[in-house]
């Protein structure tokens, strides 16, 4: 009896591990990765299999996922300081770290290696180079450095589409790039946002995000900087002729009011008005930012 008892929870225990692995992928942040870089592929001139079409978006998936592993290896210390990411698996006490280590780099040379045998060389490269500039170049070189992390790290998250771009045509032209353009200057106002009214959580895991280096109003100001930039970026797959007018307007009209709301935060000097005003930007920026890239599906079926 107590032998059958034994398996039984040591079954439940191996199984109670998966769903905690799952969290180590940042699924929210994976479905993000799945849906721009379907786009990616879904937009591009030439048209792949079903077969290879799915498996080529998961494993980009899968690639993103490790990527998160590997960050919340490395960064289970400050993950248990902060209430954003203390209830993440590691400082719960679900995994330990070389659980997360064994974890990422093992679905990381999985999924590089999938997605070389699935498709083609240049997407497998373009895989591998997302997680290594995510890991190496943002988690462990700039995360701890500079206020400038989010802005130089969020390369590593505008590469989802291009490699959905390469998985169907193997090559990369102005197109994808445009792709990388939007989530690339999107990235600093939706992260700063969110960094206002959690910079207490930073400051005390001693993160130098721009709020608590810089100060709240130039946070602010960068926030406004970076929205108007979204500006020639919307435009710019128009003016190569990838998109038509509907993107265009469409496009422009959510830009114009993404600048409205961060013009309102800067402009506005009242604490409680801030806060208030940061989690608008912050929840519209990830609605506008899914409906841009809901639009360039709509322009492709047009």
């Amino acid at each position: 009896m107590a032998t059958t008892y034994s398996k039984v929870k040591k079954s439940y225990n191996e199984l109670g591990i998966i769903p905690e692995l799952l969290k180590l992928m940042k699924p929210r942040v994976m479905s993000l990765v799945i849906f721009t870089c379907a786009v990616g592929l879904l937009t591009a001139p030439t048209t792949v299999s079903f077969q290879q079409a799915i498996l080529g978006i998961l494993i980009v998936a899968f690639g993103a996922g490790a990527a998160g592993a590997l960050n919340m290896w490395y960064e289970a210390d400050l993950d248990k300081l902060m209430s954003r990411t203390c209830l993440r698996p590691i400082p719960r006490g679900k995994l330990n770290r070389n659980q997360a280590l064994y974890f990422g780099t093992t679905l990381s040379i999985l999924s590089v290696v999938s997605l070389y045998y699935v498709t083609n060389t240049l997407s497998a490269i373009l895989l591998l180079s997302t997680i290594l500039f995510y890991v190496f170049v943002y988690t462990i070189w700039l995360k701890r450095k500079t206020p400038q992390n989010i802005v130089i790290g969020g390369a590593s998250g505008a590469l989802p589409p291009v490699i959905g771009w390469s998985i169907a045509t193997n090559s990369i032209s102005l197109e994808p790039i445009a792709f990388f353009l939007i989530i690339f200057f999107w990235t600093p106002s939706h992260f700063w946002a969110l960094s206002l009214y959690k910079a207490d959580d930073y400051k005390r895991a001693g993160i130098p995000m721009l709020p608590v280096t810089n100060g709240i109003q130039e946070t602010k100001k960068n926030i406004l900087i970076y929205s108007l930039l979204m500006i020639p970026t919307i435009i710019f797959p128009y003016y190569i002729g990838f998109v038509g007018e509907v993107f265009l307007l469409l496009s422009l009209l959510l830009t114009f009011y993404y600048n409205l709301i961060c013009f309102q935060l800067y402009s506005h000097k009242v604490g409680k008005f801030n806060i208030k005003k940061a989690k608008q930007i912050f929840s519209y920026s990830i609605m506008y930012l899914f409906l841009i890239f809901v639009f360039f599906l709509v322009d492709k079926i047009l």
